[in-house]
């Protein structure tokens, strides 16, 4: 799998503004939704899991790397997609879901699961050492990240049974998106650091195997209710600085919510690896929300909103600490954040239960257009015509799919942002 990631790299370092699309959820309509579109268009597609959704613990979604790599491959039968364009990721994969413990013990639970990840099938691996352990700071540099990304590196090699690709870098946003919100720009990562760190991980894995990307920083970021978009005609020089490493190419985390030029932009940039997921779970639960609002216009009950928002009440984990405000600017961002949140909850079974009450009360009568039009958009309402089957899980899959269709930008047909 790993060959079809080194192939979009050759063409994107011999100047081909092409990228890969990396879908990190494992959210069942998300992966569902997003296999589709990759077969649809023919083309390939990257599905990642992240240290904190999926470990040997289970993960906040309750499964260990074999149940996730069993389960996207269940999707992949019931959306009838050719598993050999799936490339299975992992996504800061490191002590990045256990820093409340001390170092050692935190690497000690990084190192089984990184060996968990390798031997279930998980072939690019994004090593995330960045963010401190209990009694360190909270972001570390590269004189600590290194060794302890190479630490992990050895392990992967050893418990490998195909060749890997490792993604590597320290300046990392936060897993999600920013964790407040600010209206002052996201500078970029400066070149020099950039290589900086590139040059320390490549002699560090010198014998442990093949780094293929770098994380950095391009300029984009999401809080929980603004968007900071890509400037177009900047720079910041990232490319050339990963210029005397020929198989590396850039990746992006945290561009969910840009405008579709800036994926475009930033495959020019040398960002041929593009990172999304809150951007998919926000526009599933716009769906759902949607099909709430129609299930009161038709004479029902919309409950679906409430039963969230007493479940986010009744377990605030998952969001306190990344929503701040006032009470009615806490249930806004509960509901409608872009950090979108409220997708820790969905497996659960309350959740789970409101959800399908949802889909059998609206499921059992035949929407029209007309009523259709107040809460989903003419493009919408196409693609789920489109797709056919059931009308409301063709709605849900449409909203997903739109956006996620500007990461699948065809380069054949891009046209310069420069």
């Amino acid at each position: 799998m790993s060959d079809l990631l080194r192939d979009i790299i050759r063409r994107n370092r011999n100047g081909e503004a092409i990228a890969v699309p990396s879908v990190c959820s494992a959210h069942p309509d998300v992966v569902r939704a997003s296999l589709r579109r990759a077969q649809t268009l023919d083309r390939a597609i990257v599905i990642e899991a992240t240290s904190n959704q999926v470990n040997q613990d289970g993960g906040y979604t309750g499964m260990t790397p074999a149940d996730f790599i069993s389960f996207v491959h269940r999707l992949a039968g019931e959306t009838q997609t050719d598993r050999a364009r799936i490339i299975f990721g992992g996504d800061h994969l490191g002590p990045q879901a256990w820093r409340n413990l001390p170092a050692d013990q935190a690497m000690a639970k990084a190192r089984t699961l990184v060996r968990d990840y390798v031997q279930a099938g998980f072939t690019k691996i994004h090593l995330d050492c960045s963010e401190g352990c209990a009694g360190e700071s909270a972001q570390l540099d590269d004189s600590i990240t290194v060794p302890r990304a190479a630490d992990l590196g050895r392990i992967c090699r050893d418990a490998s049974s195909t060749d890997l690709l490792y993604v590597v870098g320290t300046e990392v946003p936060p897993p999600g998106g920013a964790r407040h919100d600010d209206h002052v720009d996201i500078p970029a990562t400066s070149p020099d650091a950039a290589r900086a760190t590139l040059d320390a991980h490549m002699a560090a894995f010198a014998d442990i195997g093949e780094i293929g990307g770098l994380v950095v920083q391009p300029g984009v970021e999401f809080t929980p209710m603004t968007v900071h978009h890509l400037p177009l005609t900047r720079d910041p020089g990232l490319r050339a600085a990963i210029s005397h490493h020929p198989g590396v190419c850039l990746e992006a985390h945290s561009t969910d919510y840009q405008h579709p030029q800036a994926f475009v932009r930033l495959a020019e940039l040398g960002f041929a690896f593009q990172k999304v997921g809150p951007a998919l779970t926000f526009a599933y639960r716009q769906a759902l929300y949607s099909l709430d609002l129609l299930r009161h216009l038709t004479g029902g009950q919309a409950s679906l909103q409430s039963a969230m928002e007493q479940i986010m009440r009744d377990s605030p984990g998952y969001w306190q600490g990344h929503y701040h405000g006032n009470e009615n600017s806490l249930h806004l961002q509960r509901h409608f954040a872009l950090a979108d949140r409220i997708r820790y909850y969905w497996p659960l079974p309350k959740a789970q239960q409101a959800v399908t009450a949802l889909l059998n009360d609206i499921g059992q009568q035949t929407l029209p257009d007309p009523l259709l039009l107040q809460v989903f958009s003419p493009a919408t309402l196409d693609r789920a015509v489109n797709l056919g089957g059931p009308q409301v899980q063709s709605l849900i899959t449409a909203q997903i799919q739109l956006a996620l269709d500007p990461y699948f930008f065809d380069p054949a047909k891009a046209e310069p942002v420069r």
